[in-house]
């Protein structure tokens, strides 16, 4: 029985594209799920349409689940100080039809 494929995290905050790319094919990523509610960025190179590109062009599919990002009182909580609160709120979403149904 073969393994299943491993699951990595990334985060992008203080990187620049070329690092977060040069990390993912470092580490053999043939994948990246963007799970970012709101996949914008005024980072340069992180917005949806242009990190799809980046990808694609490192070899790296790219799927956006969007329905499974951190809904916006999550996010609120978070902006006004209060990380604390989005555990919760993250946890109450993914009981959601929407979340289970991205999942499946």
């Amino acid at each position: 029985m073969s393994e299943p494929p491993a699951l990595l995290t990334i985060g992008y905050e203080g990187c620049a594209i070329g690092d977060v790319l040069a990390a993912l094919k470092e580490a053999n990523v043939d994948l990246l799920i963007d799970v970012r509610a709101v996949a914008a960025s005024r980072k340069p190179g992180f917005s949806k349409r242009q990190l799809a590109a980046g990808l694609e062009e490192a070899g790296i599919r790219y799927v956006h689940l969007q329905r499974l990002g951190t809904p916006k009182p999550g996010r609120d909580a978070v902006r006004a100080g209060h990380p604390e609160r989005m555990e919760p709120i993250f946890r109450a979403h993914m009981e959601t039809p929407d979340a289970i149904l991205a999942l499946g």
